[in-house]
């Protein structure tokens, strides 16, 4: 299955707006050096924003990263949760934008988890 076609669609229709959005906490998080493996976080998924169609995310079930997580979602987590799914109930307004709504909501719960989640193709 080919998935260009609507990553190109959903980078132009405002893919990019996450992209930038995961791109500039990476950027932020990266300026401390405790902060580096988050924005090492933040450049993966600002990779996968842009074309998240084929890609699916496994969340840690591990005890582990829930601290680290707690600590994002209050450093900018929060901003990206609110910012997809404003953007997915948009997008969800109407029958042709659900596809790219249901990415924005997949985009909301890895705001909500990032830490210890990991990308994988479909294909």
């Amino acid at each position: 299955m080919n998935y260009s076609g609507g990553n190109i669609v959903w980078f132009i229709l405002g893919g990019f707006i996450s992209f930038l959005s995961w791109g500039f906490l990476g950027v932020l998080w990266s300026i401390t050096i405790i902060g580096i493996p988050i924005g090492r976080q933040c450049f993966k998924f600002a990779k996968m924003s842009a074309a998240p169609f084929g890609k699916e995310i496994r969340f840690s079930d591990s005890g582990s990263s829930l601290l680290i997580n707690i600590i994002w979602l209050f450093l900018g987590g929060f901003a990206i949760v609110i910012e997809e799914v404003a953007m997915g109930i948009v997008f969800c307004l109407t029958i042709v934008g659900i596809p790219f709504g249901m990415q924005h909501f997949k985009h909301a719960k890895l705001a909500l988890l990032p830490v210890g989640s990991e990308i994988y193709r479909t294909r």
